[in-house]
C-alpha cells in the first residue's frame, strides 16, 4: 500500500512540475508579445511623426515657392501648330 501512494505523489508531483514549466512558458511569451508589440507601437509613433512633420515641411516649401501652373493645351492650339 505505501508504494501505490508513492507513486501516486510521483505522479502528482510530476504534474505538477509540468504545470509550473507551462506556466513559466507561458509567461515567458506573453512577455516577449508585449514587448513586441510596444516596440511596433513606439516604431509607429516615431514613423508617424516623421511623416507629418514631412508633410507640414512640403506645405511649408509649396507655400514659399508655388509651382507654376502648366497650361492647357487646346485644341485649337494643336491644329494651329500641324
Amino acid at each position: 500500500m505505501a508504494e501505490g501512494n508513492q507513486t501516486i505523489m510521483e505522479k502528482a508531483e510530476a504534474r505538477f512540475v509540468d504545470k509550473q514549466k507551462k506556466t513559466a512558458e507561458k509567461n515567458k511569451a506573453t512577455a516577449e508579445y508585449m514587448s513586441e508589440a510596444r516596440a511596433r507601437e513606439i516604431k509607429t509613433a516615431r514613423l508617424r511623426e516623421l511623416r507629418l512633420a514631412k508633410e507640414e515641411a512640403d506645405r511649408v516649401a509649396e507655400a514659399l515657392n508655388p509651382t507654376p501652373k502648366k497650361k492647357r493645351v487646346t485644341k485649337k492650339a494643336t491644329e494651329a501648330k500641324t
